[in-house]
């Protein structure tokens, strides 16, 4: 069996390639990460990667991953312009079997293959066997995803829109801010506050809040850090509000969840932030919740570090998906094997 799995976001795209061994193992042929930007749609891209593969076979099944709520094998992605219809797909690239997941979803499902040096306890308590897990995090957008066991302890996903929710500011600055962005946007929910999207709007209003010039273009998370190391105190200010947010947002799940199986962060962006989300700064945010700060600080909170998880979680889905059977842990199995362009 050919499979083609993908995990699309809004930044970049992770496609990878495996084929099926005699003994249902998965053997990597090909990966590489694009710039979704540099596409205008998922068919462009997915015929890129597969010329770039060459001369390997037609592919016979594929899974992409995408941000943005699906409805009958369809999504308009939130944070790209592109329309993805499995049919369409189907037909156009010749694939037999074509299934759309959500990108938190294939996420969750990557959670089961996570070995011990693929992630850092935030929140050192234990996990318990067969509790709820839980796995959010922010990238271009704000995920979220949760996972159930079934009686015979294998865990199902179930994908959300939580990111999409109504923020709460908890602070006189966070309260500001939302006067700010409501003003711009109207409706303002987390992903706009604790995302890579929302970076560019946290440093223009702490430069508003420290009485310095805006900036003239957009300021992303990379050249936000890049200010911060070099002096810029609305830069450093923007991050450590960041953080406030995120951290917030995480005891805002375990609260909602009570994911006694573990609360996992992964994103873009919680990798590139690692040293400030492993600071007691995160944590203190995240237990901020009065009368329930002892449930969140009972929840055991892990930093996910791989950056493979949702292309993991893609192609467990697709070794399984017309089997009936559950996803089999693939992230070691192909990281050992990578012959990435990326």
């Amino acid at each position: 069996m050919e499979l083609i799995a993908g995990d699309i976001g809004g930044t970049k795209s992770w496609l990878a390639w495996t084929t099926g061994e005699a003994d249902g193992a998965m053997r990597l042929r090909f990966e590489r990460v694009y710039a979704s930007a540099d596409f205008a749609s998922a068919e462009a891209l997915l015929r890129q990667f597969i010329a770039d593969s060459q001369d390997a076979p037609r592919p016979d099944r594929l899974v992409l991953a995408l941000p943005g709520p699906l409805h009958a094998q369809q999504v308009r992605l939130t944070n790209l312009d592109w329309t993805v219809d499995a049919g369409s797909l189907q037909a156009v690239l010749g694939i037999a079997e074509v299934q759309l997941i959500n990108d938190f979803q294939a996420a969750a499902t990557g959670v089961a293959a996570l070995s011990t040096t693929d992630w850092v306890a935030l929140n050192s308590q234990p996990a318990e066997p067969g509790g709820v897990r839980v796995i959010t995090g922010a990238g271009t957008g704000l995920g979220l995803a949760f996972m159930l066991a079934d009686d015979t302890g294998h865990y199902r996903t179930f994908a959300t829109e939580g990111g999409h929710i109504d923020f709460a500011p908890a602070s006189p600055i966070q309260v500001r801010l939302l006067e700010r962005l409501r003003g711009e946007y109207g409706h303002v929910s987390w992903e706009r506050v604790a995302s890579g999207s929302a970076m560019n709007d946290l440093y223009r209003f702490c430069c508003s809040e420290h009485e310095r010039p805006l900036p003239d273009g957009v300021v992303d998370g990379a050249e936000l850090a890049v200010r911060a190391e070099s002096g810029d105190a609305a830069a450093e200010a923007a991050l450590d509000l960041f953080v406030d947010l995120y951290g917030a947002w995480v005891g805002n799940v375990a609260l909602l969840y009570r994911p006694h199986g573990g609360l996992y962060i992964a994103g873009g962006v919680s990798a590139h932030l690692r040293m400030r989300m492993q600071s007691a700064r995160f944590m203190e945010a995240a237990v901020a919740k009065g009368r329930m700060r002892s449930v969140v600080e009972r929840t055991p909170i892990f930093l996910v570090t791989s950056s493979r998880l949702g292309v993991a979680g893609a192609l467990a889905v697709g070794q399984t998906m017309s089997r009936g059977q559950h996803p089999r842990p693939v992230l070691q199995s192909i990281t050992r094997q990578t012959r990435s362009s990326s």
